[in-house]
């Protein structure tokens, strides 16, 4: 089970560290040789690389590093490390990738730049991971308040396009405004974010899944008892709602301590009441 439990994170890390090598690809290619910024907290770091002397990666890097370490009181671990480790690889990548004009067209060079920034987060994404910035800053805030997560992302991201405009001119903004939405489209091709999943686990060791769970993610759980209507056996039924960010961990979760239990997955299309805890 370690080994298969390693394999799984050696897997995940790659997802992260080449998702993120190609968004700093599809940056300093498409986006900043024609002034358009991305979406996000990396969008203000290109912004301000273009405006200022300093190297875009590390200007990610410092705009990154306090929503980390709050960030690593209040999220996941496992989602807080591959976060940490996306943020450094892109601000490395940023570093060492040349800023190369490949199209000279700038509406050419925000789609194609889209959809490769969409395709890397998309990895990133499918690892349980996030690039940092503003996908910590709504996810804090959902927890305090019953925001919806896509709401505050479109609100903080339509700060990056409103800056763009008033800095490079509109015509840039509206490159943005383009780069922005193709990438969300590929994203969600490769992994529908912030969707909500009910779990139903019924398992013999009831207890440890529980009590694992409830230390590791910010989720309430009912439980009650079952019984096997073939061979009779004593067992706990564990029902809980989480986001499709915590999935693999809870799955990678569930196989080690109780590889033979049985889960239902299914989308929930809408939650009332207390999510975080019950």
């Amino acid at each position: 089970m370690t080994k298969t439990k390693g394999r799984n994170e050696f897997y995940f890390l790659m997802l992260i560290i080449i998702g993120t090598l190609i968004i700093s690809a599809a940056f300093n290619l498409f986006f900043i040789p024609h002034k358009i910024l991305s979406s996000g907290l990396s969008g203000i770091a290109i912004l301000l690389g273009l405006i200022t002397p300093f190297e875009t990666g590390l200007i990610n890097f410092v705009l990154n590093l306090p929503l980390l370490i709050v960030g690593v009181f209040k999220l996941g671990k496992r989602f807080i490390i591959y976060t940490i480790i996306s943020v450094v690889v892109l601000s490395i990548g940023l570093y060492i990738i040349p800023v190369t004009e490949v199209s000279s067209e700038p509406i050419l060079s925000s789609i194609f730049g889209g959809v490769i920034a969409g395709l890397g987060g998309g990895l990133i994404f499918r690892a349980s991971g996030s690039s940092g910035g503003f996908d910590i800053i709504a996810v804090l805030l959902t927890k305090k308040r019953d925001f919806p997560l896509g709401s505050i992302l479109s609100a903080l991201n339509a700060v990056v396009v409103i800056f763009s405009g008033f800095i490079f001119g509109w015509d840039a903004a509206l490159h943005t405004l383009v780069g922005i939405y193709a990438s969300g489209k590929m994203v969600d091709m490769i992994h529908t974010k912030h969707i909500k999943l009910t779990l139903m686990i019924v398992t013999k060791k009831g207890d440890e899944i529980k009590d694992k769970m409830l230390a590791n993610f910010y989720r309430g759980i009912t439980v009650w008892d079952g019984e096997g209507a073939y061979t009779g056996e004593k067992k706990k039924i564990l029902m809980t709602v989480i986001t499709r960010y915590q999935l693999t961990d809870v799955k990678l979760l569930i196989n080690e301590i109780d590889p033979q239990s049985f889960v239902n997955i299914t989308q929930t299309q809408e939650v009332m009441g207390a999510f975080d805890r019950s």
